[in-house]
């Protein structure tokens, strides 16, 4: 039963020396798993769980920073702190989620961060059960939801023209930074094709709700659409 977890278990995820060494108390993980939608637009946690705009969050803990592999795509200030030996413990992960830019100032990472000290501990305690150990705390479920939009196979499978995308690609950047930073406004440099198709088709269809972007994407083919995400996604 996944509840408020009242033992102190080590936060480091791999047990070396006395069990008291450096322990806190997690919080209620079924409430961090209502907390982890705020998270789920750019990160999978769980057993399908794959790299999208942002890595998997599948062992996490006791995870170097920068390190998930499989050819994502991180900021240079996320891939140099692991480089330095940032190691995600539950001290480092809260800071982070805390204030992402507090703690890696150039990350891409476009959130401005959970404040609530009990939020960020109920959170933490949902992700720390799909990190390997320790092994007392409950495996959690799946967090696998549908789509934000369901869409044609013929849409999904449109190739998009890069050079086509660049072009349109001018009234976006009037906003969204070419650098990928975020001041205010989301990064969508290096997006998936797919996450990126997905989200433009739900502001088009206002199941997202931003008047603008309501605006921008309801003038957008499924053709123009699929060249904006092909050029994005190539960007450094």
């Amino acid at each position: 039963m996944i509840g408020r977890v009242l033992c102190a278990i080590l936060v480091a995820g791999v047990l070396s020396g006395p069990l008291a060494a450096q322990t806190v108390l997690l919080g209620d993980a079924k409430r961090g798993e209502a907390l982890f939608r705020d998270c789920a637009s750019c990160h999978q946690i769980g057993p399908e769980a794959k790299n999208r705009v942002g890595p998997h969050l599948n062992d996490i803990f006791g995870r170097k920073a920068g390190s998930v592999g499989d050819g994502f795509r991180y900021s240079d200030g996320l891939a140099r702190m692991g480089a330095d030996g940032l190691i995600w413990s539950y001290d480092t992960l809260d800071a982070y989620i805390d204030n992402p830019k507090a703690l890696v100032s150039d990350t891409r990472m476009a959130y401005r961060g959970m404040k609530d000290a009990t939020d960020r501990a109920d959170l933490l305690a949902y992700l720390r059960g799909f990190s390997a150990n320790p092994a007392n705390i409950p495996e959690s479920q799946p967090t696998a939801r549908p789509r934000e939009v369901e869409l044609p196979p013929e849409t999904l499978a449109i190739v998009g023209d890069k050079a086509y995308g660049e072009y349109l690609s001018s009234e976006c950047l009037t906003c969204h930074l070419r650098s990928g930073g975020n001041e205010g406004i989301p990064g969508i440099i290096g997006w998936p094709v797919e996450d990126f198709v997905i989200a433009m088709h739900a502001y088009k269809r206002q199941i997202r709700p931003h008047p603008v972007m309501q605006m921008m994407a309801g003038r957008l083919s499924d053709e123009e659409i699929a060249a904006l995400a092909a050029y994005f996604e190539g960007l450094e």
